[in-house]
């Protein structure tokens, strides 16, 4: 049996002076579910997407059972699974010669994932038919509507 491990991140206001933003993790075992979220102010969309990544991955407590990460971010999809090892070998920087943006999140979510034996990451369609997924971003709506 794997872990199911749903993230999501959202941001009311991005790239506005003020805002505010939340990440979220929906994990499935079996018939064992487990939510986690919080809310911040002046961040952006993609330090939430990158922050739900790494928490979800810290949720999971046995790094050697098996976990499918769902994400529906092509953001944190594409860095975590081909980007990041061409930021490492260029220095951390991008393809336009640019320092790469959330350089300490995807160093911990680059960090997080070193440690599972079996880890997928997988993309999925936002706002579709993925109960998880679903889930994930009621729980950063759940979050950013808490906050304020």
């Amino acid at each position: 049996m794997r872990v199911q491990v749903y993230t999501d991140g959202g941001c009311r206001g991005n790239q506005a002076r003020t805002n505010v933003g939340a990440w979220a993790c929906y994990l499935v075992y079996g018939q064992h579910t487990r939510e986690h979220y919080a809310a911040e102010r002046n961040t952006t969309n993609n330090k939430m997407e990158l922050m739900g990544a790494i928490m979800g991955l810290r949720s999971v407590k046995n790094k050697n059972v098996g976990v499918d990460l769902y994400t529906d971010s092509a953001y944190v999809y594409n860095g975590i699974n081909q980007w990041v090892y061409g930021w490492l070998k260029r220095g951390w920087v991008n393809s336009k010669k640019e320092p790469v943006a959330n350089k300490e999140l995807w160093l911990a979510l680059l960090e997080e994932k070193k440690k599972f034996a079996d880890l997928t990451i997988n993309k999925v369609r936002g706002h579709a038919n993925n109960e998880g997924n679903n889930r994930a971003d009621f729980l950063v709506n759940k979050a950013m509507d808490e906050f304020e």
